[in-house]
């Protein structure tokens, strides 16, 4: 297929995990990205293997002078019309143990790094007709876990924050949506040191009793980048196995 060709788009946190199965996905479907990340040597050798149809640029997406840098050189890969808010980090401490300094460093990747994203973004989807912003959050913006009041927090705010920006760029035909994962198998999971099938365990309570892939939750973000997606904006999209649904409980009756 090649829903997306004549496309360019940038990915954050591009390099490996989701990022990097969102950047595979979106070549396949015919268009060009800008990979970025901090993650220099993975970053480039990803656009290296993908030849003409990807770029890395280096993007710390808490600087304002990355993005406005990422920004002028996707341009050479032709009209930005997609971005992908993927870039983000976690940590798991409880309010008490959390400190000023950990808060701001979480806020600063995963939630002004969104802000300054789509406002970095938004002239040139504007000069180019219009385009397709998909903020990655998480589930835990949907609900949120002990130990996450930092992480849950700005996942949260990037719901907060998709639905400002899908009222205010609608009219330039420039949709904003959030994409939500339940656990997907990464870094970020501990997939360096755990394997799939114990990080299945994990999830034997839920619909789908098994961790996520990064390619399940890129072909979320394929279709939002897509015109297939051309009436949805403001809206959260989910794909964590039915995790938001419930869980299964083996003292009742079961198929």
């Amino acid at each position: 297929m090649a829903r997306l060709l004549g496309k360019v788009a940038i990915v954050t946190g591009g390099a490996r995990g989701m990022g990097e199965a969102t950047v595979r996905l979106l070549v396949e479907e015919g268009a060009k990205v800008l990979i970025t990340d901090v993650l220099d040597a993975p970053g480039q050798a990803l656009a290296d293997e993908l030849g003409e149809s990807a770029a890395y640029s280096r993007l710390d997406v808490s600087k304002k002078g990355d993005w406005e840098a990422a920004v002028k050189k996707s341009g050479d890969l032709g009209p930005l019309s997609i971005l992908v808010n993927n870039a983000a980090i976690i940590f798991q401490k409880t309010i008490m143990d959390t400190t000023e300094e950990d808060f701001m460093k979480i806020f600063s990747i995963n939630q002004l790094g969104v802000f300054l994203g789509m406002q970095s973004v938004f002239p040139s989807l504007k000069a180019n007709g219009g385009g397709s912003i998909i903020n990655v959050s998480s589930i835990d913006g949907l609900q949120s876990k002990n130990s996450l009041v930092a992480y849950s927090s700005t996942k949260w705010a990037v719901r907060g924050m998709t639905k400002a920006a899908a009222m205010e760029m609608g009219k330039f035909n420039i949709r904003v949506n959030s994409v939500h994962p339940g656990g997907v198998f990464t870094a970020m999971h501990g997939s360096d040191f755990i394997s799939q099938e114990d990080a299945d365990k994990f999830y034997h309570s839920h619909a789908i009793p098994r961790v996520g892939l990064p390619r399940e939750v890129a072909a979320l973000t394929a279709f939002l980048a897509s015109d297939e997606a051309t009436y949805s904006t403001g809206a959260e999209f989910i794909a964590d196995g039915g995790w938001s649904a419930g869980l299964v409980n083996d003292s009742l009756p079961q198929l």
